[in-house]
């Protein structure tokens, strides 16, 4: 299967800096005809990431010329979310971004790829045994996907490792910033279509090159 990128440049100021959640929402609110599944979501092959910009570290960012939406479907559903998405007005939690000038791309080989979040069910979320559970279900998905790479947790501006969270209503989900190396082309593209991990709908296990960059909070 084949995958497409889609960019919307934004027009708005600001976003709640833990957004994922609402930016699934405030898409899921919208009327996208056959897009959506019986029950009212999107298919489990979308992903969705998180919009970048610059944190004031009180829980909001401000957007700049670099803040996209990014969205990755299928080829043959592209041309629909193209149409759909584009010049909509999303409301999320107060603040209103519009989704203007769509872009297609197509995700390009790296060996080395990052993911700001990566999210695992895991039994129990303990300090410090979490790192070593987390690293096997991130293995074990790579494999489930025929994927030869060696995963990493990523480490935050301090050094340490880089635990994050995801608020959905109203309790945090935790997981980690993961790098994965040692990728061939084709492995590279699939992690980048399929991603990791769950709650890939809400900007978990978005991958991209480690020469992309990612600003996102």
């Amino acid at each position: 299967m084949n995958f497409i990128e889609i960019q919307f440049l934004l027009r708005g100021k600001t976003l709640p800096a833990d957004h994922g959640y609402a930016l699934y929402s405030a898409i899921k609110n919208l009327d996208l005809g056959e897009l959506k599944t019986p029950d009212n979501n999107f298919n489990k092959t979308i992903l969705i990431n998180s919009i970048s910009g610059i944190p004031d570290r009180k829980g909001v960012i401000y957007l700049n010329q670099e803040s996209r939406f990014r969205l990755r479907c299928p080829e043959e559903q592209a041309t629909k979310w193209y149409r759909y998405l584009q010049n909509q007005v999303l409301d999320l939690r107060g603040h209103l971004i519009r989704l203007i000038k769509p872009q297609l791309t197509i995700p390009q080989p790296s060996n080395i790829l990052k993911s700001r979040l990566v999210t695992f069910k895991l039994e129990d979320w303990n300090s410090n045994s979490a790192p070593t559970y987390f690293l096997q279900s991130c293995q074990k998905a790579l494999s489930n996907l025929e994927i030869k790479g060696k995963p990493f947790i990523d480490s935050d501006e301090k050094g340490d490792l880089a635990l994050r969270a995801l608020k959905i209503k109203g309790k945090n989900c935790l997981g980690y910033g993961v790098v994965v190396e040692d990728l061939d082309d084709d492995d590279s593209i699939k992690l980048q279509c399929y991603g990791l991990g769950g709650r890939k709908h809400f900007g978990c296990g978005w991958f991209y090159p480690t020469k992309e960059g990612n600003h996102a909070t």
